[in-house]
């Protein structure tokens, strides 16, 4: 049988899951809860989405221009520009959108070398910049019932030590920030991607099993004013930032064992600054913490290739 070799350079392994196909995937997985936030605030919402999208595409097209690049739609920045509104409160000024994602977009993926080359999430580090320069505005709530001001469940356990009903929060019916309130929503957004092989399921796994495990214990150890894990799983932006935030493959390591502790220490970093810092929630921190980690996981020895302690004994013998 004549068998025919093609020689060719890399990469070698083709795969329909390119950019565009992804970044496609993941805008679908986020349509429930995009479309949930604007039946729960309405203009509000559509109007920071608006701006956030478009100064996204005007920074990253600017950009590109100034490095005398060629522009290529390849829906990374549309991602960045929904995560990124997902993450703000309602209530937010739409300057402050548009100062937020054009600083994510510049000083979070071009100023590392655009698309694949950046170690922060874009739409994250957008948001820390709005925490910092703008905090009162950044922790200001109001009810989607009444439009009035008001605490999120995490603000509110955290400061009055009030815990919301589960349900709730499992629906999404509460204060909170654009996208973030409807776990359900998120959750089912995220089995999605699991389903098309989108995003690694280690990251969300450990991830999410680090904050159940970390929560149980302070809830057996020291009762019900730590808050229960079905609560701290649910509440907040957990499952956006498992299944969305911390899954982009660019800031990941690229080693699964690494990966395993990137979702894991996101668990740890959660609860650590929810329990003991002067912030309700945790999760931005705890991403871009692990962002920063990320290149060390990579250096950690992989498994043993086929075959290579086979070839150590016979180094040894010589």
């Amino acid at each position: 049988m004549k068998r025919e070799f093609k020689i060719s350079l890399s990469p070698h392994d083709f795969s329909r899951h390119d950019v565009p196909f992804v970044m496609r995937n993941v805008v679908i997985a986020l349509i429930p809860a995009l479309a949930y936030s604007l039946y729960l605030w309405g203009r509000r919402a559509a109007a920071l989405y608006a701006v956030s999208v478009f100064f996204a595409y005007a920074a990253e097209f600017t950009f590109i221009r100034i490095r005398k690049k060629r522009f290529i739609n390849d829906g990374s920045v549309l991602v960045s520009g929904l995560l990124f509104t997902m993450t703000l409160p309602p209530s937010l000024p739409l300057s402050y959108a548009a100062y937020g994602i054009i600083f994510g977009v510049v000083f979070g993926k071009h100023f590392y070398g655009g698309f694949g080359a950046n170690i922060f999430n874009p739409a994250l580090l957008g948001r820390a910049f709005l925490m910092g320069a703008f905090p009162a505005a950044m922790t200001t709530w109001i009810s989607p019932l009444d439009a009035l001001t008001t605490a999120t469940p995490l603000g509110a356990w955290k400061f009055s030590g009030e815990i919301w009903e589960a349900g709730k929060i499992f629906i999404g019916n509460c204060p909170g920030c654009v996208g973030e309130t409807s776990a359900i929503l998120l959750i089912g957004g995220g089995a999605y991607l699991l389903i098309r092989k989108i995003i690694d399921y280690r990251v969300p796994l450990f991830y999410l099993g680090m904050v159940g495990v970390i929560s149980t214990l302070f809830y057996l150890l020291g009762g019900k004013s730590y808050g229960s894990p079905v609560f701290h799983l649910f509440a907040g932006g957990l499952m956006l930032g498992a299944f969305f935030m911390a899954t982009d493959p660019v800031t990941l390591p690229a080693n699964f064992r690494g990966r395993i502790i990137f979702g894991a220490g996101c668990g740890f970093f959660t609860m650590l600054l929810r329990y003991f810092s002067g912030y309700p929630e945790g999760v931005m921190f705890s991403i871009l913490i692990m962002n920063a980690l990320a290149p060390l996981l990579e250096k950690i020895p992989p498994k043993k290739s086929f075959g290579e302690n086979d070839v150590k004994k016979e180094i040894l013998k010589k």
